[in-house]
């Protein structure tokens, strides 16, 4: 090999190496971390724009801060529409991308990411490979985790079907009349997790069903149920963290087709529970539990 073309090579390898050496000394950098408070907690919703709704964000925010009172808890919504219309009336909302930044910003070296959904479907996943991003690039996180949605487990499941017995279940409904409950339903796989539940819910109660707006079990499945048992009454109750917009229109709405419409034409009537999962406390305690798991890994 010639002087020149050994020459060459040796200012190619150079303006290789020169960008990597330079990455890894900025990833050891990382972000000085926040003196006297521990990892981040990053609290992520699909987000609701209705006032009466907020009351469940805010029993979850109380309840996080007293678990971990050293943490610095922020909120992230991943429904766009819904941003862009609070937004109009003043109030800012991050994406959970935007809510990492933030963070970044500030310093924060390590973040606990709370998936408040019912299930890991499409959204869980997303959150799940787009903070884990934020770990991954030069000068990143130190440490990110994803702390699970509700439903991830058959124990999962037993527990909030207790606590939607015991505590959101109006005590004055009797054992012949219905607990319908509203899911969201997903074209995820893990659509299928309602489906496990309603057997579950059956075996333990055989008139409470749940049904979604977007999946399976549907509602026309669940209300042929209860026509062919002859139910009377039926209380409907939003299986969501917020009673939000699906929970007033399509569950108790006035329109002819809301359930609570169709099960009237049906002969059924229907006592709407428009309470959020998340404003009780048993429920959110379940989330707390699976993010008091992961700080315990960020130690």
């Amino acid at each position: 090999m010639s002087h020149h073309a050994k020459h060459l090579v040796l200012v190619l390898t150079f303006m290789l190496i020169l960008p990597l050496a330079c990455r890894a000394s900025e990833a050891d950098q990382g972000h000085p971390a926040k003196d006297g408070k521990g990892p981040a907690i990053l609290l992520v919703t699909f987000g609701t724009s209705v006032p009466s709704a907020q009351a469940a964000f805010a029993t979850i925010d109380k309840q996080v801060r007293a678990a971990f009172p050293q943490a610095e808890v922020r909120w992230a919504y991943t429904s766009k529409i819904i941003r862009k219309k609070l937004a109009k009336n003043g109030t800012v909302i991050d994406s959970p991308e935007m809510a990492m930044v933030r963070l970044m910003e500030d310093g924060y070296t390590q973040v606990a990411v709370q998936s408040l959904h019912m299930i890991p479907g499409a959204e869980f996943h997303e959150i799940h490979n787009n903070t884990k991003l934020f770990g991954q690039m030069a000068g990143g996180f130190a440490k990110v985790m994803v702390s699970p949605p509700l439903l991830v487990s058959d124990a999962a499941m037993d527990q909030v079907i207790s606590a939607v017995s015991a505590q959101i279940v109006p005590k004055e409904r009797r054992a012949e009349e219905a607990v319908v409950l509203m899911g969201h339903g997903t074209h995820h796989p893990s659509d299928a997790i309602y489906s496990a539940l309603m057997y579950k819910m059956q075996q333990r109660d055989a008139n409470m069903y749940i049904g979604t707006v977007e999946g399976h079990p549907t509602f026309a499945e669940v209300k042929a149920m209860l026509e062919r048992k002859k139910i009377k009454k039926a209380y409907l109750i939003p299986f969501m963290t917020v009673a939000g917009d699906h929970a007033l229109n399509d569950m108790a709405g006035e329109e002819p087709d809301s359930w609570k419409s169709q099960l009237a034409q049906a002969g059924i009537e229907s006592v709407p529970v428009l309470k959020g999962l998340a404003e009780f406390d048993s429920i959110v305690a379940l989330w707390i539990d699976n993010l008091k798991a992961v700080m315990n890994q960020m130690q």
